[in-house]
């Protein structure tokens, strides 16, 4: 005879909920929004797939959850700015490099990464951070002319390298200091910003 679950709260252990957030991170990296189950992630975190919408509801609902980087530009922005303008255009590349060498950011920037390129519900997440959050709040506190245009393209630019960089891992730029990027990257920032 086939067992049914009472009402209430499903059983699972306490830390069942980190345990679906880490394995849905893993598996929307991996696979892409379009790619990723609820029950391929409930299985992953060793749970019934009715545990994972007990605690996140609909699959759009824990990606949201999943995709939420630390990065925060309200607090970065005034340290971009900090210092000489001559370097802002550094100081971003290194800012986001030295975001991603955390594991959790990195984690979540390259399932968000995936999904904007497999299908659309990441694509507002990464593009929002870089092109409506992060890189306007710098063009805007330096009072640019087309600063729309000089944030997309810094983004197209900062979007292409962590592609590169920690999704599709091309050698060298893969393993390269994050010094050197910074040191060769940062140029061409500056110049999409106030050239």
């Amino acid at each position: 005879m086939a067992q049914t679950r009472g009402r209430g709260r499903p059983r699972g252990g306490t830390d069942s909920r980190s345990r679906i957030l880490a394995a849905a991170v893993e598996a929307f990296g991996e696979a892409g929004y379009e790619g990723a189950t609820i029950r391929g992630i409930a299985e992953r975190a060793g749970v019934d797939p009715a545990l994972v919408h007990h605690y996140f509801g609909a699959k759009a609902d824990l990606f949201a959850e999943a995709a939420d980087v630390p990065l925060r530009p309200d607090v970065v922005v005034p340290l971009i700015l900090a210092g000489p303008r001559a370097e802002v255009g550094e100081r971003i590349v290194r800012y986001v490099l030295e975001a991603f060498a955390d594991d959790g950011v990195r984690r979540r920037g390259v399932m968000l990464l995936r999904t904007a390129v497999g299908g659309r519900a990441g694509s507002p997440l990464i593009v929002g951070f870089l092109a409506r959050e992060l890189l306007p709040r710098v063009a805007g506190r330096l009072e640019v002319p087309d600063a729309r245009l000089r944030a997309d393209l810094v983004a197209s630019q900062i979007a292409g390298l962590l592609m590169i960089r920690y999704v599709l891992r091309v050698q060298p730029i893969a393993d390269a200091p994050i010094d050197e990027l910074v040191a060769r990257v940062g140029p061409t920032i500056q110049r999409y910003l106030f050239d």
